[in-house]
C-alpha cells in the first residue's frame, strides 16, 4: 500500500500567517486536513523586520494547523513576496550534442541553466527560473521540446529574484522552528494556481493579489508567466487612509472597512451614515458612508494605476483579453471589481481559490488564495517540477537531502 503523502504550506503575510496541512488523494486532488491562522507580527510589506516576533507568529499558526490535522509539520512550502521582489526575462541557448539529435530532459535542464547566467547584483538571489517557451532550430512557440529533433535549443525564461537579506531572514525564522523550507514560492504565482483557469493563462490575464502590505502582480500570456512585480501598497494603506481621514484608531478603521467599505461612492446615498468612535470624543459621531467610500476609492484607483503601469512595463497593454483577476484579502471589498472594470476598461473578476477538497469552507475566500495555491503548486510540480515548465530554486544542502531520504523510511 503506497505511503500517504502530506503537504504543508505556509503563507507568511503582512497581516496574517496561514498554515495549511493537506493530503494528496489518489486522484491527485488535495484534501485540506487542518488550518492555522495567526495575526502577523514582525513583518512589514512582506519582509521580516523583527525575527523574534515573526517566529512567534509563525509558531502560533503552525501549532494550530498541527492540532487540527494531527500531523507534525517538519517541512513546508513557504510563500514569499514583498517590495524587494524583481523580475527579468532572459534567454538560454544550448547545442544538442546527442548523435540522434533528439532533445532530452537533460538538454532542457542545460538550456534553463544557461538562462540562469544573467548578471544580477551580489545582494540578490534567484527564486524562480520559469520557462515561457522554447525555440528549436528557429521554430518558436514550442511548449515542450522533449522528444523533438534539432541541433539548437533556446529557452525564453522569466527569472524572479529577491533581496538576499530578506530571503535569509525569512528562512532563518523557519530554521529556528525546526521546519525545513522545501521551496520558496512567489506568492502571486501560487495564487495563480488556485484562482486562474488554464484558458485565462493561455489567452492573457493579469493576476493582482491585494494583500495586507503589498499588491503582488503576475501577468500571464501563452500559458506561462510573462512578468511579475510587487507593489508596496495594499490593504494596510486602505485602513490607514480611513484611520487618518476619519480620525479614528486603526483597529476601528479596519472594522469600518470590513463592515461598511464600498468601492463606488456614487452608489451610496449621501444621507447614509454610520457611528464611528473618533479621537478626542467620548461618544461615537456620525460619518457619511459615502465619505468612507471616497477615501477607499482614492487608494484603490492608485493601486489600479500601478497595476496598469506594470502591464505597460511588460509590453502587454491591450494584449490581455481575459483582463484582470483580483484576489487576496482586500479583493473582498464590495464593488472593487466594478471600480477596476470602470477604471481599466477591461474584464475584471474576483478570484476565489479552487482545486482543493476537505475543509475548504475555512479557506474558500480570496484571502486564502496563496495558501491553497501553495498546496496545488506542490502537487502539480512536486519534487521534480513539471518538465519544461518550472524549475525549483537551488540551495538545499546535503544535510536536508539526507533528511528527506531518511523520512521515506519513517512511519507517519
Amino acid at each position: 500500500m503506497p505511503r500517504e503523502r502530506f503537504i504543508s504550506a505556509i503563507d507568511v503575510g503582512t497581516t496574517k500567517i496561514c498554515t495549511i496541512v493537506g493530503r494528496l488523494l489518489p486522484d491527485e486532488q488535495v484534501e485540506v486536513l487542518g488550518v492555522g491562522i495567526a495575526p502577523s507580527r514582525g513583518l512589514r510589506r512582506g519582509m521580516v523586520v523583527n525575527i523574534e516576533e515573526a517566529v512567534e507568529s509563525i509558531q502560533a499558526s503552525v501549532d494550530q494547523a498541527e492540532r487540527a490535522s494531527g500531523q507534525r509539520i517538519g517541512r513546508a512550502l513557504v510563500g514569499i513576496a514583498g517590495s524587494h521582489i524583481e523580475s527579468i526575462n532572459n534567454k538560454g541557448i544550448v547545442a544538442i550534442s546527442h548523435p540522434n539529435r533528439v532533445i532530452t530532459a537533460e538538454d532542457v535542464s542545460r538550456a534553463i541553466d544557461s538562462a540562469r547566467t544573467v548578471s544580477i547584483p551580489s545582494n540578490r538571489e534567484i527564486l524562480h527560473i520559469i520557462p515561457r517557451g522554447y525555440v528549436v532550430d528557429g521554430q518558436d512557440g514550442v511548449r515542450n521540446p522533449i522528444g523533438m529533433s534539432g541541433l539548437r535549443l533556446e529557452v525564453e525564461a522569466h527569472i524572479v529574484t529577491g533581496a538576499a537579506t530578506a530571503i535569509h531572514n525569512l528562512t532563518h525564522c523557519f530554521q529556528q522552528l525546526g521546519i525545513d523550507v522545501e521551496e520558496l514560492v512567489l506568492e502571486p504565482l501560487a495564487s495563480g494556481e488556485a484562482v486562474l483557469t488554464e484558458e485565462e493563462r493561455e489567452i492573457g490575464v493579469v493576476l493582482a493579489d491585494i494583500g495586507g502590505g503589498t499588491t503582488d502582480v503576475a501577468i500571464y500570456a501563452d500559458g506561462a508567466v510573462w512578468h511579475s512585480a510587487s507593489i508596496p501598497v495594499g490593504g494596510y494603506q486602505l485602513t490607514r487612509d480611513l484611520a487618518i481621514g476619519l480620525q479614528t484608531p486603526y483597529a476601528v478603521a479596519e472594522e469600518i472597512k470590513q463592515r461598511y467599505g464600498y468601492a463606488l461612492p456614487q452608489e451610496i446615498s449621501i444621507d447614509d451614515t454610520v457611528e464611528v468612535q473618533t479621537f478626542g470624543s467620548s461618544a461615537p459621531r456620525p460619518v457619511s458612508r459615502r465619505r468612507i467610500s471616497e477615501i477607499l476609492q482614492d487608494r484603490l484607483v492608485e493601486i489600479f494605476s500601478l497595476i496598469h503601469r506594470e502591464v505597460e512595463r511588460a509590453g502587454k497593454e491591450k494584449l490581455l483579453p481575459a483582463g484582470l483577476v483580483l484576489t487576496g484579502g482586500s479583493a473582498k471589498l464590495s464593488g472593487i471589481d466594478e471600480l477596476a472594470r470602470q477604471y481599466l476598461q477591461v474584464p475584471v473578476r474576483v478570484g476565489f481559490p479552487a482545486g482543493a477538497v476537505g475543509l475548504v469552507d475555512k479557506v474558500g475566500d480570496p484571502a486564502f488564495a496563496t495558501s491553497i495555491g501553495l498546496l496545488l503548486w506542490a502537487v502539480r510540480y512536486g519534487e521534480e517540477g513539471r518538465p519544461g515548465r518550472r524549475s525549483r530554486p537551488r540551495g538545499r544542502g546535503l544535510f536536508s537531502r539526507v533528511l528527506d531520504w531518511l523520512r521515506e523510511f519513517l512511519p507517519q
